[in-house]
């Protein structure tokens, strides 16, 4: 009898232990805000969240204008989302323009001070394109408003959900000028943008997410969200792709590297015309992070501010002199990464069958 029990007792420890192991790691709360772009920045940053549903429960994706306007992202994000049979995954439209820039004051930034590399929105045809293979996604977005949603999920799971911000940060402006109750209830911002101690992308000064909405950028940086991450042009500009990580990628031939063939093959930075261009890893980075972030190699935490002057730096960010009181806000600044680690995640991620139809 004795034996039975110790046998029995053994026996429910074992199942205790693989009961716990399972619940070890608590699937977080996210919601995946993007602005949309050619497939190797926020649609593989999507496809990469995706492939780990035992990490994430993604409550939601939220679009914002950036580098498409609102409504045509929308529709690449939703073609994504059911080729990888996640289209229960509710969509929501946001910030349809930034707070404060406009076309016109493009033009004006153009005239007065130089080129502007890249206007995104801005230079868009007001037509809402079909995805690639010319039909719409089956799912549409939610009749909600995104800054309604990201408002009901934040109180709903007060400290719980971490926001992935990988366009400009127009929809979490909006949330903590509507709630400014609301910024500490966030776990964490995890985004893509800045430009700290390096030069601008657009302009000298300015990388592409704070030039487009720099008043948005400047408010959610000096917010009371506990915890932001910042996957700025400091880090990015060390993830280079080359024509051989293209050809590893397309080499899988599935639905999701057709895309990225067409996007960075034929469009920009046209990896079949020239074999010798390269293009940056911007928003995949800020999405690896939340899955394995061992590949970032250096950071700091800088008291950053934005320019929101209308000049030639507007935008840019800057590190205020030491000793300066009341400006910028706390945040960790990545640096510098192990770039062949990270590629490794990267490629396994996005070149994966597609999953299998319910």
């Amino acid at each position: 009898m004795t034996a039975r029990i110790s046998l029995i007792f053994t026996a429910s420890l074992l199942f205790l232990a693989i009961f716990n192991d399972g619940r070890a790691e608590t699937r977080q709360k996210l919601i995946f805000d993007t602005d949309t772009a050619i497939f190797n920045d926020d649609a593989a940053a999507l496809v990469m969240i995706l492939r780990h549903p035992e990490k994430f429960d993604l409550l939601g994706v939220t679009v914002v204008a950036g580098n498409h306007p609102a409504k045509q992202g929308a529709e690449y994000m939703l073609h994504v989302m059911e080729l990888m049979k996640r289209g229960d995954i509710p969509l929501y439209i946001g910030a349809q323009s930034p707070l404060v820039n406009s076309v016109e004051r493009a033009r004006r930034q153009e005239e007065q001070w130089g080129n502007i590399g890249f206007k995104g929105a801005f230079d868009s045809p007001e037509e809402i394109r079909p995805p690639l293979g010319g039909q719409f996604a089956k799912t549409r977005p939610r009749k909600e408003n995104a800054i309604s949603f990201l408002i009901e999920s934040i109180e709903n799971n007060p400290g719980e959900v971490t926001i992935l911000a990988i366009g400009p940060l127009t929809n979490i402006a909006m949330v903590l000028n509507l709630r400014p109750d609301l910024g500490p209830k966030i776990k964490s911002l995890v985004f893509m943008g800045g430009n700290a101690k390096v030069p601008g992308n657009v302009t000298p000064y300015a990388e592409f997410n704070f030039w487009f909405d720099p008043e948005a950028a400047q408010a959610v940086i000096k917010s009371d969200i506990p915890e932001k991450i910042m996957f700025g042009l400091d880090i990015t500009n060390h993830a280079i792709l080359t024509r051989r990580h293209f050809d590893e990628i397309v080499a899988a031939k599935t639905p999701i590297t057709e895309i990225f063939a067409h996007d960075m093959g034929d469009g920009w930075p046209g990896f079949y015309e020239n074999p010798k261009a390269t293009a940056y890893i911007w928003d995949c980075l800020a999405a690896g992070y939340l899955i394995d972030p061992s590949f970032v190699t250096a950071s700091e935490i800088a008291n950053l501010e934005v320019n929101t002057v209308f000049g030639p730096s507007y935008g840019g960010t800057f590190i205020p002199p030491e000793g300066s009181e009341g400006i910028g806000g706390k945040v960790g600044v990545m640096l510098n990464l192990d770039f062949p680690r990270f590629f490794e995640i990267y490629k396994d991620l996005i070149t994966r069958p597609l999953p299998p139809s319910n």
